[in-house]
């Protein structure tokens, strides 16, 4: 009687009359409630915006996101770092990471550190470094979402204990390759070690993934420390992230090649900040794979995927990551829609599952890209944010606003041809904005700003 399932159709039998005004269907979830708007002038956009909340909203449950509402239904740690600042951009969630990232202190092992890949855990979870990483990465996201210094307090020893565990399976190079094994055979377990996962074309080392991630979650720890005021723990973290950082240059790049790899790698190290005297080259080595080996589209699996479109504007390639978000073949969002979605799937190729969110963590790129909308640091919680729009050819509007602590913010911009023409900002009360226009910037205060 009290249960939920998830569906498109249903059949009824048994019975000799039913009409269908005798049937009631409810859409149910945590109560998460939905914070933003976005819009823009192009309807693929919008639609892959729309499916993607309601798979989200499928998949928030007991104030836990699962993976999927209809197989496993299990509290992924890795899908749920993932599309987390998503999440946040789109819906008021700041009760329900409360909730969640205690089930993520409370499974985490207190010898060792590791944050296990599901929360509360379950032990058919698969997963690997990634998934843990979400102790250090959703933290992070929440302080800079909400402002909540106290929520960064309860996570900050847990932050450093998850990375007292990757720093164990540090390889002589200094970059993480981990090998967790099976307890009872002592062998090493495919689904407790992966890199990234479901991509469309090929898989890039799981080495390359686990190093990025220890770089992350080193970077996230020392941003916490600096924010609570611990400056050796800080140094201490940052002394880490650097040292990863020149392993994973110094390991993974191929100077032949000017590549760090395909399927991803090239997007982690341009994330990451690759050597000025190489960016050039590796920017350029990325155009041409996903725009000529691949066809312009997305090459990742869903790990990667949160960085992609993004880190393609920031390197100047932002034609590219239109050109991939707007794609209507295989494999892209659009693709999906075509053949009926009405949420977003687990696999490009429409294998396995029909109803799974982490693909839309890189869809942040909307509300931070498009719309231009970024938090910064310093202003956790929308008391001080960025607003530096990046308009893209074929689409000539784009509104977004989000209910933040301080109050509503908005931001329309309209331009023609990629060339701004007309930028909207609201600033909530209490609020201070950077606008960042085509020949100058501005700072702005509590008000409707319209620049020309």
């Amino acid at each position: 009687r009290f249960t939920w399932y998830v569906f498109s159709k249903v059949i009824v039998s048994g019975l000799n009359e039913l009409s269908a005004s005798q049937i009631q269907a409810e859409a149910v979830n945590t109560d998460v409630p939905l914070s933003s708007t976005f819009y823009s002038s192009n309807p693929l956009l919008n639609r892959i915006n729309s499916i993607w909340q309601r798979s989200q909203m499928d998949n928030m449950h007991g104030c836990i996101a699962s993976d999927c509402p209809h197989r496993e239904r299990l509290p992924y740690t890795g899908d749920g770092q993932i599309a987390a600042a998503m999440v946040m951009l789109n819906f008021d969630a700041s009760a329900f990471y409360q909730k969640w990232l205690r089930d993520m202190r409370d499974a985490q092992n207190p010898e060792s550190g590791y944050v296990p890949n599901g929360a509360p855990w379950q032990p058919t979870c698969g997963g690997g470094v990634a998934w843990g990483a979400a102790m250090n990465v959703i933290p992070w996201e929440y302080y800079l979402q909400y402002g909540d210094r106290q929520q960064l307090e309860l996570c900050y020893r847990p932050m450093r204990e998850q990375l007292r565990h990757m720093l164990t399976w540090l390889t002589t190079d200094g970059t993480m390759y981990q090998q967790k094994r099976n307890f009872e055979s002592g062998e090493v377990c495919y689904w407790l070690n992966l890199g990234d996962w479901v991509p469309p074309y090929g898989m890039p080392s799981d080495e390359i993934v686990h190093t990025f991630y220890l770089w992350l979650c080193a970077t996230n720890a020392a941003k916490a420390a600096h924010v609570l005021g611990d400056a050796e723990g800080e140094a201490e973290c940052r002394a880490i992230a650097q040292r990863t950082w020149e392993a994973f240059h110094r390991k993974f790049y191929d100077a032949d090649a000017a590549s760090y790899g395909d399927f991803g790698p090239n997007i982690l190290a341009l994330y990451m900040g690759v050597p000025p005297e190489r960016r050039e080259a590796v920017v350029q080595t990325l155009r041409h794979e996903i725009m000529d080996v691949h066809g312009g589209h997305i090459n990742t699996g869903f790990v990667t995927s949160k960085f992609f479109f993004e880190t393609l504007t920031d390197c100047g390639l932002h034609d590219v990551a239109t050109t991939a978000m707007l794609k209507t073949d295989y494999p892209s969002f659009g693709h999906w829609i075509a053949q009926g979605a009405t949420v977003t799937w687990e696999q490009w190729d429409g294998k396995n599952s029909h109803n799974h969110p982490m693909y839309g963590g890189g869809l942040t790129w909307l509300a931070r890209r498009l719309a231009g909308v970024n938090v910064t640091e310093a202003g956790a919680g929308y008391r001080h944010f960025e607003v530096r729009p990046v308009p893209a050819v074929g689409i000539d509007t784009v509104a977004y606003s989000l209910q933040t602590p301080q109050g509503l913010l908005s931001s329309k911009v309209i331009s023609r041809e990629g060339q701004l023409r007309s930028l909207e900002v609201r600033v909530p009360v209490g609020s201070t904005a950077t606008v960042h226009l085509p020949s100058r910037t501005v700072s702005v205060e509590q008000g409707t700003y319209k620049f020309e």
